[in-house]
């Protein structure tokens, strides 16, 4: 239930101050399993991104944000898990195929952290990792405005235009038969940031 109630708000919020447009929702499909990758710029970015597909969505949080008081317990209700950055996470791993492998979709961010410059950064291994594991499709999803939204150091939102922009689903039929290694996750990833520079242009 503070699933759904916290989605509604956020697409009020995205409608009324945001003049929130969403492109290509048709690209998505409308059941699982997919992971939906998108940039990230924004604490806005995860709602902005899930409130632009009819299913439900599951992200992956920094762990951090789970020891906030108040938010910690509220994350795991909003469909939220922690991961550990720095390293691979091999728990977050599990838990993010655990779930496409239930057929959910899962919110995925390629370049890990957020980008303050507005440059497309080096792709973590992580999603290309799951892509593969799971053979989920990948739809690329661009994220414009929310930066403006929601700065960096800012607690309040403001009105910004707010856009989403969803791409058509990446599958590796081609690398499906090879083992994970280094070089299947590095053109993965090519293949990821290649469809998020398509969108972004």
């Amino acid at each position: 239930m503070l699933y759904w109630v916290g989605r509604a708000l956020f697409r009020l919020f995205f409608r009324v101050f945001c003049r929130w447009q969403v492109v290509g929702a048709e690209n998505c499909p409308g059941s699982g399993p997919v992971i939906l990758a998108p940039n990230h710029i924004s604490y806005l970015d995860p709602p902005a991104a899930g409130c632009a597909v009819p299913q439900p969505v599951w992200f992956m949080a920094k762990h951090e944000l789970f020891k906030i008081p108040l938010l910690g317990p509220i994350l795991p209700r909003v469909h939220a898990f922690p991961v550990r950055r720095g390293a691979p996470d091999r728990a977050a791993l599990r838990h993010a195929e655990a779930l496409l492998r239930e057929g959910k979709t899962v919110v995925l961010f390629p370049e890990g952290a957020r980008r303050f410059d507005g440059r497309q950064g080096d792709p973590e291994p992580g999603v290309a990792f799951i892509a593969l594991r799971t053979r989920a499709p990948v739809v690329p999803v661009v994220l414009v405005g929310t930066d403006r939204a929601l700065p960096r150091h800012s607690v309040l939102p403001r009105p910004a235009r707010v856009e989403v922009r969803l791409g058509r689903p990446i599958t590796f039929p081609d690398l499906y038969h090879r083992r994970v290694d280094r070089s299947a996750l590095d053109e993965a990833s090519r293949r990821i940031m290649a469809g998020l520079r398509k969108l972004l242009n």
